[in-house]
């Protein structure tokens, strides 16, 4: 899995497919759910949408991890980034000591969340010095602006590497021609917000909680596909802090 390459220990967290928004599939997803991953096709009904939001100007929590988007085609990346970003007091990034030498197999949904068809394998793949790439990356964005933080991510030689691996060990080819796009649902301090690096800040959905989030999530995916009926290319995928998992 990228977040693998990246420094998230396997025993952590993981990326469960949410199969449905009914409540007795929702209640399938493991438990505790850290954020949720939407993937929507951009559509004209979904781009007015969300110019008619960004031109009301509301404050956010500043608690929240925030990054704009400034690299093309790297909305599964940012999305990621955001999941991880408003978790960090959940989860365990772990000071490596050394390089580390990582072989997984695995079948990501994406690179940059762009389609990969076949299992494939990150082989002699550091992803360690002292410290996680994620680690790193969180403290020395921490103070940044969300503008600062994507042209950061934007000079990231670490990251380009990882997407360089991952691209073209698949067997499918990433396009730039992309009309779709990733967006990351998390609960901070009690509120529900969207956060997608192609809108001006964070949106807000009201009150939330870790036990709900899942379901507060659903309820406004809900509402952007009952917004864009012609469309079927939707994917919902939750990410679960695994039940043994130290935090």
């Amino acid at each position: 899995m990228f977040l693998w390459g990246l420094g998230l220990p396997e025993g952590q967290a993981e990326c469960n497919d949410v199969y449905g928004l009914d409540e007795e599939l929702l209640a399938m997803v493991p438990q505790p759910v850290l954020a949720v991953l939407f993937l929507y096709p951009l559509t004209t009904e979904s781009e007015a949408e969300r110019v008619k939001q960004d031109s009301v100007d509301k404050e956010y929590n500043k608690k929240v991890y925030f990054t704009k988007q400034t690299v093309g085609n790297a909305c599964g990346t940012v999305g990621l980034l955001h999941a991880i970003g408003n978790v960090t007091s959940e989860i365990k990034l772990p000071d490596v000591s050394g390089a580390v030498i990582l072989t997984k197999f695995f079948k990501p949904k994406t690179v940059y969340f762009s389609e990969v068809s076949s299992y494939v394998s990150l082989e002699k793949f550091i992803i360690g010095r002292e410290d996680s790439f994620l680690d790193r990356f969180y403290k020395a964005t921490a103070d940044m602006n969300p503008t600062e933080r994507a042209l950061f991510l934007e000079k990231d030689t670490e990251m380009e590497s990882a997407h360089s691996v991952a691209a073209t060990a698949g067997d499918t080819v990433a396009s730039d021609n992309v009309d779709t796009h990733f967006i990351c649902f998390s609960c901070v301090d009690g509120e529900l917000y969207e956060l997608d690096g192609r809108r001006a800040r964070p949106v807000s959905h009201g009150p939330s909680s870790p036990e709900t989030l899942l379901q507060d999530a659903a309820k406004v995916i809900k509402g952007i596909i009952q917004k864009n009926p012609n469309s079927m290319n939707f994917n919902v995928i939750a990410i679960s802090r695994n039940p043994g998992a130290a935090h």
